[in-house]
């Protein structure tokens, strides 16, 4: 009874001013009858209720009581509901290949049907009996409509091609959400990175990242400006309600203060955009890493020299700067245990394998060996000199040769303290790992970079603190690890192995970053 007491009283989550679009009486009575609370029905994980009291959003342990009224819920042959809504990129391939994967590795049976292209379920019961053991509902269209579904609380999970915008993070706060830009309330489910195509008759095969914002922003409108034939460029985009165009507009124009040119043709499927670049000579497109078709991707470079190619190592390490991380974020409330079940698997090793399959850049680590990173250590000597000191160069080489490079890399905000969202997610994969054991009796060393601006000295400082904030951050969220079974060290050497052109926002964020490296 002080138990059932504790539960009521003292709920899991307690949230006011929440909108519900059917209100539905129950009353939740202890087994003894003495105590008893009446209310609107919310929902049912399998072993909470969610009940709108006057007393505010309460979460009650099924156990403890008896539920009374026409809303609640079959104990017997009780089906999970999970709804998820946003990215079609996502909820076209990603999710479904995800939710396959997870039914066959628990052995149950998964029946899909349609209501329209948009919007579809996946049924999971279980391979023994037959019975229904969950229901998982998308609607997929794009990342605004999913964020909107999630505050409408129309959907228990919001897929997007970006980070939640504050207002909607404030909205999301008031309707008793919780804090929608804590760690705790999204991950990244995988990687994606955006990336120009032509056609591939075209002669152009490089641009800058500032020449790329100028073409889309319609400041450069002729293909003779970069050697190319004497024609007009046409420009192609997805729907700007899409995350990726978002994306594009928050990385690549905003950074410069362009805006998209009115001009551009929207796509609301990435094979469309894809589709149109094939088939003109003449046009440009930004499209999605994991589908590009036969198009011709554009490398992009600065008048250092440097060059980056978007690929699924570069995409996962952010040396790539149009990354696109593919969000999943949900409410403070409790998902039913099979929900949790398939989030929990969606980090897994298998996960991985199956997000490689499909297309996307997946999390998982990989160790890179210095005899395949030719190119980093040549840009190293490229801007050696005066700032840069052969002995600098050579204490690097030394620390670094007998080592591997970790692809797990972390990068800051633009003018912020605080990591970037892939980072954060990357601080919580290494943290997972060590508690695992998998580095055990090795050496871990944090190595921070800087960009080329300011003093050497300096920057080195810069770089050195920025590793130690980022081993605290791992150290502290690998709460059970044994540290004991391992070395973790920092090091720093500032400018010394730049990765693009300082000539750039984008160049010096890239070259601003913490890199992790195993001995």
């Amino acid at each position: 009874m002080q138990q059932f007491r504790a539960a009521v009283f003292a709920a899991l989550f307690l949230f006011l001013n929440v909108s519900f679009g059917v209100a539905q009486d129950i009353t939740l009575r202890s087994q003894d009858g003495s105590v008893e609370i009446t209310g609107t029905f919310l929902g049912f994980d399998g072993e909470f209720y969610r009940v709108r009291t006057k007393y505010g959003e309460l979460t009650v342990d099924g156990t403890g009581v008896n539920c009374e009224g026409p809303a609640c819920p079959s104990l017997v042959n009780y089906i999970a509901e999970v709804s998820i809504s946003g990215a079609a990129t996502m909820g076209e391939v990603l999710m479904p290949a995800l939710i396959e994967a997870f039914a066959l590795r628990n052995n149950y049976k998964v029946a899909r049907s349609f209501e329209d292209v948009e919007r579809f379920d996946y049924e999971l019961s279980d391979g023994a009996s037959g019975q229904v053991l969950a229901r998982f509902t998308f609607h997929s269209s794009n990342s605004d409509e999913g964020f909107a579904d999630l505050l409408a609380d129309e959907a228990d999970i919001a897929m997007s091609l970006r980070e939640i915008r504050s207002a909607e993070a404030k909205r999301g706060y008031e309707a008793g959400l919780g804090d929608m830009t804590d760690s705790n309330r999204s991950r990244v489910l995988a990687l994606d990175g955006m990336v120009p195509v032509v056609s591939p008759g075209n002669p152009v095969k490089a641009l800058s990242p500032l020449q790329l914002a100028q073409v889309f922003a319609g400041q450069i409108d002729n293909w003779i400006e970069f050697g190319g034939p004497d024609a007009p460029i046409a420009l192609h985009l997805m729907e700007p309600s899409s995350g990726m165009a978002q994306a594009v507009e928050d990385q690549l124009m905003k950074p410069v203060g362009r805006v998209v040119a009115d001009t551009t043709q929207r796509h609301e499927r990435n094979i469309s955009l894809v589709s149109a670049v094939m088939r003109d000579p003449f046009a440009i497109g930004i499209a999605s890493f994991s589908e590009t078709g036969n198009t011709q991707l554009l490398t992009l470079d600065g008048e250092c020299g440097f060059a980056l190619t978007a690929s699924r190592r570069t995409i996962k390490t952010e040396d790539y700067p149009l990354t696109a991380p593919m969000f999943l974020y949900f409410p403070a409330r409790r998902l039913p245990k099979i929900a949790r079940e398939f989030l929990a698997y969606t980090r897994s090793p298998s996960a991985q394998i199956v997000i490689r399959r499909v297309g996307f850049v997946d999390q998982a680590p990989e160790e890179v060996p210095v005899n395949l990173q030719g190119d980093r250590f040549a840009n190293a000597i490229s801007v050696a000199g005066a700032d840069v000191t052969l002995e600098e160069l050579q204490r690097m080489v030394n620390r670094l040769g007998p080592m591997k490079r970790l692809t797990t890399s972390f990068r800051f905000q633009a003018g912020s303290t605080r990591l970037d969202a892939q980072s954060r997610s990357n601080v919580q994969q290494l943290a997972r790992a060590l508690e695992a054991g998998l580095y055990d009796a090795r050496k871990l060393v944090f190595v921070g970079f800087s960009d080329g601006e300011g003093a050497a000295a300096g920057n080195r400082q810069i770089a050195l603190k920025r590793a130690e904030t980022v081993r605290e951050a791992v150290v502290a969220a690998a709460e059970t690890a044994n540290f004991d079974q391992l070395t973790i060290d920092v090091d720093a050497f500032g400018e010394a192995m730049p990765m693009a052109c300082d000539d750039s926002a984008w160049g010096r964020q890239v070259n601003r970053r913490v890199e992790v490296w195993l001995r």
